[in-house]
């Protein structure tokens, strides 16, 4: 890992109408335009979409990390979020996200174990902990039974 502080840079352009697109060094051009609930078309990524996506994508990478750490097997991890934009005090924000976290392990692992290291996930996510709305981790451990092989 590289020394702190790390930089990201995107460039955003559009014209009066249309997609905004998205530019990052080595990246593939994303667009971007305005939700449904704001007038938009509803079928691109946009600025809530994007930020809903990046809790779960960043919350599935640092689980990844805990998981090495702590020496966890797992098979796979799914996750569904919600985020709820409202007005507070003629201020539109993200109020909270919704984050359940579907986690599948092998046979013999400790759903306790596992349980923690999604938590610690949470607790270790750099987009949640920068965020002023709470995420609200659910989760659903899943252990694999072991299959009776008959010789």
């Amino acid at each position: 890992m590289q020394e702190f502080p790390h930089h990201y840079q995107v460039a955003a352009r559009a014209g009066n109408e249309g997609d905004v697109q998205l530019n990052s060094p080595r990246l593939t051009i994303l667009r971007s335009a305005s939700p449904a609930e704001f007038g938009g078309p509803g079928d691109r990524w946009s600025p809530e979409t994007l930020l809903t996506a990046a809790v779960a994508d960043c919350f599935i990478l640092t689980f990844r990390a805990v998981a090495r750490a702590s020496k966890l097997p797992w098979t796979s991890l799914r996750c569904e979020i919600t985020g709820t934009l409202d007005r507070i005090e003629r201020t539109t924000q993200f109020t909270g996200f919704e984050l359940t976290a579907h986690l599948d392990v092998p046979a013999g692992t400790s759903v306790e174990q596992a349980r923690h290291a999604l938590e610690k996930a949470e607790h270790n996510c750099l987009v949640s902990n920068s965020l002023k709305a709470a995420v609200h981790l659910q989760t659903d451990v899943q252990v694999a039974t072991a299959e009776l092989v008959v010789a």
